[in-house]
């Protein structure tokens, strides 16, 4: 899950000369033969300009907007409910993923000039992230199913403990990022590039394990999770009256379709450049230069949620835009709680939770 940025093409070597050697403890050689794809400066330089402008949009949207949701959530803390726990550890993952973007940004430009350290640690930071704030959504919507769906049933906050258990999960889920080091693909340019190195001996075995977490814990399971809680979240707002369950449906409804919409094109693009390197569809140049233009792009373009986040979870919530006016309108913490008790008061907790 760990963001491509560069359009380099040496690392397809590990699948396209398996043939000759690595297996068997003898030498890995590489055949030039099988490396005749040129690149494309032209496509490459376009490419690079258009999701440099992206990635500026992003940062500038989900650093303001993580750190606003952050803030009004950090000031009423002891008043939070489970959903707005497991809110506020999103905006602290898309946060610290958004902090990485000028990183990525500038080796689009550059390549990548940070040194192996650096490397492997914004590849570690960013996977947990990426992994947390996928799994902190997964638990948001769990919430609200029991908060709306089974109010029968006495709860029970234990948000810290499943925070804590997100976290440990997502960094664990990080670990393969340890494998990514500045190299250089390209024997005969000084660009470096921050990708996968995995021992050419067994990069097939280790790149389907990978991604098979990614695709699996980073997308279906969470994406699962979500559409059966918010289906049946569905199914009970539609018994319900009154104005309330509309807007709840519709923001379900946006919050299924963000998710999709940013993070399957990337999964798509994926699976793709996983087939096309197994050879399991048919390898030529034009294909190869697609997959990476498409996965360069649909990084972008999954990126695009963490700024989307604030809005969708946050800034739909009536009480979240009374606090947030009081924040930012330099009310005292007095007059904020007041606020923020007064909003919650008349405010149910089921309709708190979808809100």
């Amino acid at each position: 899950m760990s963001i491509v940025i560069s359009f380099d093409y040496g690392d397809y070597a590990d699948v396209l000369n398996n043939s000759h050697g690595g297996t068997n403890g003898s030498p890995f050689v590489v055949d030039p033969d099988t490396l005749s794809c040129e690149a494309r400066p032209a496509l490459e330089q376009v490419s690079a300009a258009v999701l440099c402008v992206l990635l500026a949009a992003i940062f500038l949207l989900a650093v303001p907007g993580n750190l606003l949701v952050a803030l009004v959530m950090a000031r009423s803390w002891r008043s939070l409910t489970a959903s707005d726990v497991y809110l506020f550890h999103l905006t602290a993952a898309d946060g610290l993923m958004a902090l990485s973007i000028p990183f990525w940004a500038a080796a689009l430009k550059h390549g990548w000039i940070f040194g192996d350290g650096a490397c492997k640690a914004l590849s570690l930071i960013f996977e947990a992230n990426v992994y947390a704030a996928i799994l902190f959504l997964a638990c948001i919507s769990v919430d609200r199913y029991l908060a709306i769906v089974r109010t029968d049933r006495p709860r029970k906050s234990c948000s810290r403990l499943v925070c804590g258990a997100v976290w440990a999960l997502g960094a664990a889920l990080a670990l393969p990022a340890l494998f990514n080091d500045a190299v250089r693909p390209d024997p005969d340019s000084e660009r470096m590039a921050c990708v996968e190195t995995f021992d050419l001996g067994s990069a097939a075995a280790w790149r389907l394990a990978t991604r098979g977490l990614r695709h699996i814990l980073g997308f279906a399971l969470p994406l699962g999770i979500m559409l059966a809680c918010y289906g049946a979240t569905v199914v009970r707002l539609l018994r319900t009256r009154g104005f309330h369950k509309h807007r709840a449906m519709r923001v379900i409804a946006a919050v299924v379709v963000a998710f999709l919409f940013c993070w399957t094109p990337y999964h798509v693009a994926m699976v793709a450049d996983t087939l096309l390197r197994a050879e399991l569809i048919p390898f030529d140049c034009a294909s190869r230069h697609s997959v990476s233009v498409a996965l360069t792009f649909t990084n972008g373009l999954a990126l695009l949620h963490c700024g989307v986040n604030p809005l969708l979870y946050a800034f739909v919530g009536e009480k979240f835009r009374k606090n947030a006016k009081a924040l930012l309108g330099g009310k005292t913490r007095g007059e904020w709680s007041s606020v923020f008790s007064r909003s919650t008061s008349q405010t149910s907790e089921g309709r708190s939770a979808v809100a």
